[in-house]
């Protein structure tokens, strides 16, 4: 099989698995460019354009399902968005930018093998201080490194029992957004435009958004092939901490 379709089929599996939970998938997508070999200079812009189409899509179907709550997403989102502006706008050499990724993406294969149960216990009150303090970390890492955050906010919500479990999926989808359009319009603002390339990438992530989005709001999780995506964020974190 031709290896430009193998990357779409990639691009729309992360999609499909990160939607489902309601993420963009910025973190799945740099770890598949990393392995098809892209250039370190469209991953972080490529990312965040991908993360916006999905995360929109998974959102809105969370949304549709009613498990947004405007109560838990506004602690965290007051602080990240300006810093995430901010955190596209800092330069990071390569040697730094790929060992801040390989950090970030080992993170998410803990989290994509933690597989977390539906505990529906009534959730705790967000300290306001804590979801400044962690909105506006996440949000200066996400625009440094080219991610929405939402696999660094998931899990602290569920550590801390902010959220019910789809709760806190519908609050990181929009979470996600709102960081990645910041972070890309950091980016625009150094004068960055879209190779077109991205568009076919998009176009695929973006279905694959749509399916897992729906499946994910409405019916599973997809455990089987979260594991296997933690698989191929694993290789791709190695490859970027050994070459």
């Amino acid at each position: 099989m031709d290896s430009s379709l193998v990357f779409l089929v990639c691009l729309f599996m992360v999609g499909f698995v990160y939607a489902s939970v309601g993420h963009g998938g910025a973190s799945g997508y740099l770890a598949t460019m990393a392995l098809f070999g892209v250039a370190p200079a469209l991953l972080k812009p490529s990312a965040l354009l991908l993360n916006l189409f999905v995360s929109t899509v998974s959102f809105i179907q969370f949304y549709r399902a009613g498990h947004f709550r405007w109560r838990t997403f506004w602690p965290f989102a007051v602080a990240s968005v300006p810093l995430a502006f901010i955190g596209a706008k800092i330069p990071l050499s390569d040697t730094l930018y790929r060992q801040l990724l390989a950090a970030c993406l080992l993170l998410v294969v803990v989290r994509l093998l933690w597989s977390v149960r539906g505990d529906e216990a009534e959730p705790r009150p967000i300290p306001l201080g804590a979801g400044l303090l962690t909105g506006g970390l996440i949000g200066l890492l996400s625009g440094m490194i080219g991610i929405g955050g939402g696999i660094l906010l998931s899990p602290l919500m569920l550590l801390f029992r902010w959220a019910r479990l789809k709760e806190v999926a519908a609050t990181s989808a929009l979470f996600i957004f709102v960081n990645s359009l910041s972070g890309f319009f950091g980016l625009l603002s150094k004068g960055y435009s879209p190779d077109p390339a991205v568009y076919s990438w998009i176009g695929a992530a973006f279905a694959g958004g749509v399916l897992g989005g729906y499946l994910g709001s409405h019916r599973f999780n997809v455990p089987t092939l979260r594991y296997l995506l933690a698989l191929s964020v694993g290789v791709a974190c190695i490859k970027l901490i050994f070459t």
